[in-house]
């Protein structure tokens, strides 16, 4: 049996690295990432047999381009396609944030996440197989100060593209799952507007905690679909 093929998209750190790290320790996965700065993704891979290639997610032809570059790479089509590429800025309100960086966080985080997703599900439609892993946010969920007006709005988009499209796409045989962490320590803390303290990041998710449910999302039986889960700390009220 061939190994299954697995593109991470923001792979170059956080929760989409750690999840390609873990599936490259493991037999039976070939797995590719991409992000912006192809230091971040050497670093990511170092040590690993994981493929590298840039991708800016905003831009459409930057995505195919990367697709086709992957099944290339890999040997054939995508099994697994994990979208963890998003971004914050730390104008949050909508007093503060200017119509541009309204632009860029939807451009990025929710238009990313369909252009990444439509490069693949013509491919699985076809297969009738393949599963979608869109790492979301609890801001997905929830509308909430700290998250900032336009990451929580693109990241409620998010959420409504993936549970649409996991419902067209089921009689294909493709899962989509939204994943929602809660607070997480990764490089996305360095946009928050006021510091985190080392007592605060203390009690977060570590992106290992993300990387392993992910992974044991992948490892289901095609024929068990999760359409969404949260993930968070503990302590982090969930209401």
């Amino acid at each position: 049996m061939s190994n299954i093929r697995v593109v991470v998209i923001g792979g170059g750190s956080g929760m989409g690295r750690s999840t390609a790290r873990l599936l490259a320790a493991k037999d039976g996965f070939d797995v590719a990432i991409g992000g912006r700065t192809l230091e971040k993704l050497a670093e990511a891979a170092e040590g690993t047999s994981i493929r590298t290639h840039a991708i800016d997610v905003a831009d459409r032809a930057s995505v195919n381009e990367y697709f086709q570059w992957a099944e290339s790479e890999l040997g054939g089509p995508i099994d697994v396609m994990v979208n963890a590429a998003g971004i914050n800025i730390p104008d949050r309100s909508m007093q503060q944030m200017s119509p541009e960086q309204w632009d860029q966080m939807i451009a990025v985080n929710l238009t990313g996440a369909y252009n990444c997703m439509h490069a693949v599900l013509s491919d699985m439609r076809s297969r009738k197989d393949g599963l979608i892993i869109n790492i979301s946010s609890v801001a997905g969920k929830r509308a909430i100060a700290l998250a900032g007006v336009a990451y929580s709005a693109s990241k409620f988009g998010m959420t409504a593209l993936g549970t649409c499209v996991s419902n067209e796409a089921a009689d294909d045989g493709v899962r989509v799952t939204n994943v929602y962490p809660g607070e997480v320590d990764t490089p996305l803390l360095k946009q928050r507007p006021t510091p985190v303290t080392e007592e605060h990041r203390g009690r977060m998710l570590q992106a290992d905690h993300v990387g392993e449910l992910v992974v044991s999302l992948i490892e289901l039986p095609r024929e068990v679909h999760v359409p969404e889960v949260v993930v968070k700390p503990l302590t982090q009220e969930w209401c």
